[in-house]
C-alpha cells in the first residue's frame, strides 16, 4: 500500500482547459475533436486519450510543466480515459472533489455527482483513494468503487447495465 500512497502526491501547477468545449489544449499537446454522441475526444501527444462527456466539466493539468498534461481535474460528469503504459515515473492522476485515481496505463472511467465520485476500470488497475488521503483500493477489469465523504471504500464487480450505462454516456 506504500505505493499507492505515492500515487496521490498532488503537484501545484497546472494549465486551464475547462469544461469539453474548451480553449485549444495546443500547449499541454493535446487536441480536441467531436466525437460519438456529443462527446468530445482528447488526443494528446503522450498518448494519452480522454473521451469528455457532453458538458463535462474538466481542466488538463501539466503539473511538471514539461508541455504533456500529466493529470486531469474533474468537477462534474464523466470521462473515459486510456493512458499508455509507462514502466516509470509519476501515474497519471485524475482528481475530482471526493478521489484521486492514478495509475501508470489502462483504461477507466471516471464519473462524478453532487456527493460522490464512481471509478470503473475496464482494463489494467487503478489505485483510488479519497481525496483527504486515507486508505485506499486497488481495481482491476471489471471492478468500480464509489467514492463518498464518509465509509468504506468498497470494490465490485459491476454489473453489465451499470456500465453500459456509463459507457453509453461516453458514446461507447
Amino acid at each position: 500500500m506504500r505505493g499507492i500512497a505515492r500515487f496521490f502526491a498532488l503537484a501545484g501547477s497546472f494549465l486551464l482547459i475547462g469544461p469539453a468545449t474548451a480553449q485549444p489544449a495546443a500547449n499541454a499537446g493535446c487536441a480536441a475533436s467531436p466525437s460519438a454522441a456529443g462527446t468530445q475526444t482528447w488526443s494528446c501527444d503522450n498518448g494519452i486519450t480522454i473521451v469528455a462527456e457532453n458538458g463535462a466539466r474538466f481542466e488538463l493539468k501539466d503539473a511538471n510543466r514539461d508541455g504533456h498534461i500529466d493529470s486531469v481535474e474533474l468537477s462534474s460528469k464523466a470521462l473515459l480515459i486510456e493512458v499508455p503504459k509507462k514502466p516509470r515515473g509519476n501515474p497519471f492522476k485524475v482528481l475530482t472533489p471526493q478521489a484521486i485515481a492514478a495509475v501508470r496505463g489502462t483504461k477507466w472511467a471516471v464519473d462524478v455527482a453532487e456527493t460522490k465520485t464512481s471509478v470503473f476500470v475496464a482494463d489494467g488497475r487503478v489505485g483510488v483513494t479519497r481525496r483527504a488521503r486515507g486508505h485506499g483500493v486497488v481495481l482491476g477489469p471489471g471492478e468500480g468503487v464509489d467514492v463518498e465523504a464518509t465509509g468504506p471504500l468498497t470494490v465490485k464487480t459491476w454489473g453489465q447495465p451499470r456500465v453500459d450505462a456509463l459507457m453509453a454516456r461516453l458514446g461507447q
